[in-house]
């Protein structure tokens, strides 16, 4: 199939997932012709990474119980991914997703599983509450984790819970110590993320646990020490 009519076929997949809950999803390969992106298009697929950039927003609505569009960030956007070369693995831009087309070529193991995790993690981006821009880097990037790690889709070579030496130090770190707030307080990362919609405030912990960050992050790591 040329390639036109291949992405003439995902964005038509996108327009149909647009009928279910008002997301677009688009798929583009710039990076066909090298090793990473002829592996994208064998192994994965542009169809494929469009449903799971769907499948990923639902699954992240359901994690932050957002079961109403009034409680959603986003509702009616274009959530793009494109491979194409560049160092480094992914990010996200004004909703586009950045995929590294030498990431996916060099990648040993299930590449699949992979980057459906990276996928979870880049679409959370486009959906979760950010405290109007004032939230911790650290703690916005534990949220898209976490979000990877409740999906099931931790690598093997992530660090273990209790690594790290600040509760907001991102990514792996800060999720698992999100993972551990939520045994404090049932649905936490739920009730997080809501009050991220206003704005941003280190008291947020307190107010959901009745314990400062730095109690929290002691007690996480006092759980771990051993």
């Amino acid at each position: 199939m040329a390639t036109a009519n291949r992405v003439a076929l995902v964005i038509l997949l996108a327009m149909a997932v647009q009928g279910i809950h008002g997301l677009n999803f688009v798929v583009t390969n710039p990076a066909e012709g090298s090793d990473g992106g002829r592996r994208f298009d064998n192994e994965i697929g542009r169809a494929e990474a469009a449903q799971i950039m769907d499948d990923a927003s639902q699954f992240i609505w359901q994690t932050f119980a957002q079961s109403s569009p009034a409680d959603r960030r986003n509702t009616d956007i274009t959530i793009s991914l494109s491979v194409e070369s560049m160092s480094g693995l992914a990010y996200s831009s004004a909703d586009q997703i950045h995929l590294s087309a030498e990431y996916v070529a060099n990648y040993q193991g299930d590449v699949k599983r992979e980057i459906t995790g990276v996928l979870y993690h880049e679409v959370t981006h486009s959906l979760q509450w950010n405290g109007k821009g004032a939230g911790p880097t650290g703690l916005i990037e534990g949220i898209a984790d976490y979000i990877r790690l409740a999906a099931g889709l931790a690598p093997s070579n992530w660090p273990k819970p209790g690594s790290g030496d600040k509760w907001d130090e991102g990514y792996t770190v800060t999720a698992y110590f999100l993972q551990y707030c939520d045994t404090v307080t049932s649905g936490f990362v739920a009730k997080m993320n809501s009050k991220l919609r206003d704005g941003w405030d280190l008291g947020f912990f307190n107010d959901l646990t009745g314990k400062s960050v730095d109690e929290l992050w002691n007690d996480y790591k006092a759980k771990y020490a051993n």
